[in-house]
């Protein structure tokens, strides 16, 4: 059954409050989630194609907005490369976009599947769900604003390896309890 846009994109802010921020995955993620600056747009796209055209729109939207009222963007794409590999080739496209669009150095884009799984791990290693959300997405962040971050948060090269432990620590069943209805 398709979601709605506003169904789809409270699934992802639920995601992004519990898991990101409230784990604390990402220490940059609370400051613009509380200044209201991040773009939530959901593509209709459902074909890879139709989803780059969303991802230029969406790059170029970015670029050109003010960072006070737009610093981040997660562009969700809810019917399109939902088979991880799929995604995971995908993402040479989007680099290809960004060097395109001459962005290289200006923005970068994060990933994150239902199925996300590191090179490195097992499908059902609990540390891919750090980069496990709702449906496929691409976030796209300012490097100016990566940059300032770490400049507020001088230990971010330890982010990945706190973020592993953190996940280990809760395991399978505290991840399950996350998205236990309160």
């Amino acid at each position: 059954m398709k979601k709605d846009h506003d169904t789809i994109i409270d699934d992802t802010r639920t995601w992004l409050t519990r898991a990101v921020i409230g784990l604390n995955l990402c220490p940059f993620a609370k400051a613009v989630h509380v200044k209201n600056q991040i773009r939530y747009k959901v593509s209709d796209a459902t074909k890879a194609d139709g989803l780059l055209e969303d991802l230029l729109a969406e790059l170029t939207l970015l670029r050109d907005a003010d960072p006070a009222e737009i610093d981040t963007t997660l562009l969700i794409h809810p019917q399109v490369l939902t088979d991880f590999l799929d995604y995971n080739d995908f993402l040479d496209v989007v680099d290809a976009a960004v060097a395109d669009l001459d962005l290289e150095g200006v923005i970068q884009v994060a990933s994150f599947h239902p199925d996300y799984q590191f090179g490195d791990a097992g499908p059902d290693d609990i540390e891919n769900y750090s980069n496990r959300s709702p449906y496929p997405t691409l976030h796209l962040i300012r490097e100016s604003s990566i940059e300032q971050a770490v400049e507020a948060f001088p230990d971010a090269e330890d982010i990945y390896e706190t973020n592993m432990a953190t996940l280990r620590r809760l395991g399978p069943d505290g991840w399950k309890k996350l998205w236990a209805v309160a």
